[in-house]
């Protein structure tokens, strides 16, 4: 077996937790080289898992010439630079989520790949519902609902106890994106149609944070109300925030004019048919049942071209279109804003 080297722009906690350790436990990988935010923390995560080559920048990593493909787990605002030089290098790439910082950088993110279609361009994928996604689609196929009427979306989780901005609340790391606004679209986009327009409403509670000890205004907001109505007419809502005082398990509820399919949004949650107001756990069938399986999914589709499951490019541009169509709408005071 020809051996598969790897290069890491961006050793995030997702990249430390999962992507990292579950590549090398695959045959045939190195990791060779490594670029995080400074020398320091890149000879940290070197020292951790054994990665012999430490670069001083991420653009070395890119275009090394020892390297066959790259994962980037850093913030939203290098995915697209980083991708696309990646791929402008000859190299596979899996980027961490959210896509971009907007819809333009995702549109070139797809653009890029496409002009290589013999390398590998997936995204990590939205993990809350990756258990359930085809049990989900055949019932709604089935019509064990009746036929969907409208759904509704709860995220709600009490503010940071920090007094430092996190990155996701920071403009210039994260862009457009806001909270878990992504990563629900990105998982309803498994099961029903894309969105035609949304109307948003959106409130900064927390609105000063410490960035490097310096108090700075938070642009991105802590609570966020977004209407929708799906391409066949479906309504739904979206309530997602970080501004509670207490926390609840979040939830997706789809509803027929038979029934109503509730989903936990948590890995693994679990999964209701709710029918004459009687709650039945719904049981997911072995065949159905998904499971995380990125980095496997990205070796296999370099070494046999065979198909990952989650998530394109294409897909990515589609949260990233419903995304930034939610940002101008907050931005206008609620205006309806198509998804286009």
């Amino acid at each position: 077996m020809d051996i598969l080297k790897i290069g890491i722009i961006g050793a995030g906690e997702n990249t430390k937790k999962l992507h990292l350790p579950k590549l090398q436990s695959l045959p045939g990988i190195e990791i060779r080289e490594v670029a995080n935010r400074s020398l320091e923390s890149s000879n940290s995560v070197a020292e951790k898992f054994g990665i012999p080559v430490v670069r001083n920048s991420w653009q070395e990593v890119a275009q090394s010439p020892e390297l066959d493909a790259i994962v980037i787990g850093t913030w939203p605002y290098l995915h697209c630079p980083a991708t696309c030089m990646t791929l402008e290098s000859g190299k596979h790439v899996l980027c961490e989520a959210r896509m971009a910082m907007n819809q333009s950088e995702a549109e070139k993110m797809l653009k890029t790949s496409e002009r290589f279609p013999g390398l590998t361009a997936q995204l990590v994928p939205a993990p809350f519902s990756l258990h359930a996604d085809s049990q989900i689609k055949e019932m709604i196929n089935n019509k064990e609902m009746g036929e969907v009427r409208h759904f509704q979306v709860n995220y709600l989780s009490p503010a940071s106890p920090g007094k430092e901005l996190h990155w996701r609340r920071n403009k210039k790391y994260s862009g457009m994106n806001v909270m878990t606004l992504g990563i629900i679209y990105e998982s309803l986009l498994r099961w029903l149609p894309p969105a035609k327009w949304v109307k948003a409403e959106a409130r900064t509670f927390n609105s000063s944070a410490l960035e490097n000890g310096v108090a700075v205004p938070v642009e991105i907001p802590d609570y966020l109300s977004v209407q929708m109505s799906l391409e066949n007419n479906i309504p739904g809502v979206f309530l997602i925030s970080e501004a509670s005082n207490y926390k609840e398990t979040p939830q997706v509820k789809i509803s027929g004019d038979k029934a109503t399919l509730i989903l936990e949004l948590v890995p693994d949650g679990k999964l209701w048919l709710v029918r004459n107001g009687k709650e039945n756990l719904v049981s997911i069938s072995e065949k159905n049942k998904g499971r995380w399986k990125v980095e496997e999914e990205f070796i296999n589709s370099i070494r046999d071209r065979k198909p990952f499951t989650h998530t394109s490019f294409s897909t990515g541009l589609e949260y990233m279109k419903f995304t930034e169509a939610v940002y101008r709408s907050y931005k206008n005071n609620g205006t309806r804003v198509p998804v286009s």
